[in-house]
C-alpha cells in the first residue's frame, strides 16, 4: 500500500460529482432489480440474487473513482485506499470508539431490550448463534451485506467526490440525499403487494425517506471525521440490529419503570451529543485524508 500512487479528485466539478454520485445510486438500486421476479423482496431466492447484483457494484464503484482520478501533485498525499476509508493505521479504534458512540445514543433502546428479552445474546448462545445466523439469508442481508455495500457506496465513494468541491460540512449533508433517495424505491414492492393503501404507503415511504437521510448525514460524519469505512459499517449493522427506537413502549409497565427508561433515553442523547466532536477528534484515528477539525 506505501507504493500506491496518491490520486486526486479536485479537478471533478461540483455538477460532474453529483452527477457521478446520482450514477451510482442509479447502479445500486438498478442491480436490485436486474433479475425480473414475482417473488416477494424477502424470498431467498430474491435476497441471492439481489447479492450478486450489488456485490458488483460495489465492484466496479471503485473502479469508477479510478478512472476518473488524476494523480496528485503531493506524492504523499492519500492514495485511492485511503480516499475509500480503507487503511490499518487507527483501525482499532475506528472499529470500537464510533460504535461506542451510537451505543449512546441507544442507551434507552439498549435498557428496554435488555428489560424485555428482546435483545439478542450471541454471548450466552455462543457458535449456535453464529451458525444459525450465517446461515439466514436475510440476517446476512440486514446485518452485512446491506450495511457493507451501502456505506461503500453511497458513503466511501461518494464523499471522495463531493469534498473537493462542497467542503466536508456540505457534504456531509448532501451525501446522504442521495441515500434517502435510493430507499424510495421501496414504495413500488409495497404497491406490488397490495396490503396497504397507497397513502399508507407513501406516510411510511416518506418516514423512511427521512430517517435514512438523517442517519447518513450521521454516518457520513463518521466517515469523513475518522477517515475509516468500519466504523459507519459497524453503526449501520448495529441500528439495523435494533431497528427505530419504539418510544411508545417506555411508558408500558410500571410507573418506576418509565421513569427510569426515559431517563436513559435523555442520558444517552446528551452523552451522545457531548462526545460526538472529541470521539471523532481525526488525530485519533490517524485521518490525513479527509481533514475536518
Amino acid at each position: 500500500l506505501q507504493n500506491m500512487a496518491a490520486v486526486q479528485f479536485s479537478h471533478v466539478s461540483c455538477s460532474g460529482a453529483v452527477c457521478s454520485c446520482f450514477l451510482l445510486a442509479v447502479a445500486y438500486v438498478g442491480s436490485l432489480y436486474a433479475w425480473r421476479s414475482d417473488l416477494p423482496r424477502d424470498h431467498p431466492s430474491t435476497v441471492k440474487r439481489r447479492f450478486v447484483g450489488v456485490l458488483l457494484v460495489t465492484l466496479l464503484a471503485p473502479l469508477y473513482l479510478w478512472l476518473i482520478s488524476k494523480d496528485s501533485a503531493d506524492p504523499q498525499g492519500p492514495h485511492l485506499l485511503q480516499w475509500l476509508g480503507l487503511q490499518t493505521e487507527g483501525f482499532i479504534l475506528a472499529s470500537t470508539l464510533p460504535l461506542l458512540l451510537t451505543m449512546m445514543l441507544f442507551l434507552g433502546p439498549i435498557a428496554m431490550c435488555l428489560t424485555d428479552g428482546s435483545c439478542y445474546s450471541p454471548i450466552t448462545r455462543g457458535l449456535t448463534y453464529l451458525k444459525y445466523r450465517y446461515r439466514n439469508v436475510l440476517w446476512l442481508r440486514n446485518f452485512i451485506v446491506a450495511p457493507f455495500t451501502e456505506e461503500f457506496v453511497f458513503r466511501a465513494c461518494m464523499l471522495p467526490l463531493l469534498i473537493p468541491c462542497l467542503g466536508p460540512g456540505l457534504a456531509v449533508v448532501v451525501c446522504p440525499l442521495f441515500f434517502g433517495v435510493a430507499h424510495i424505491h421501496h414504495v413500488f414492492e409495497r404497491l406490488k403487494t397490495g396490503d396497504q393503501s397507497v397513502k399508507v404507503i407513501w406516510m411510511l415511504t416518506m418516514f423512511q425517506f427521512s430517517y435514512t437521510t438523517v442517519f447518513g448525514a450521521y454516518t457520513a460524519f463518521l466517515f469523513v471525521r475518522t477517515g475509516h469505512l468500519i466504523g459507519p459499517y459497524f453503526c449501520h449493522a448495529f441500528c439495523n440490529e435494533m431497528g427505530f427506537p419504539n418510544f411508545g413502549d417506555v411508558f408500558t409497565g410500571s410507573t418506576l419503570r418509565a421513569v427510569l427508561l426515559s431517563v436513559l433515553y435523555v442520558a444517552g442523547l446528551v452523552l451522545f451529543l457531548v462526545f460526538l466532536w472529541p470521539a471523532t477528534q481525526p488525530y485519533l484515528y490517524s485521518n490525513t485524508t479527509y481533514k475536518w477539525t
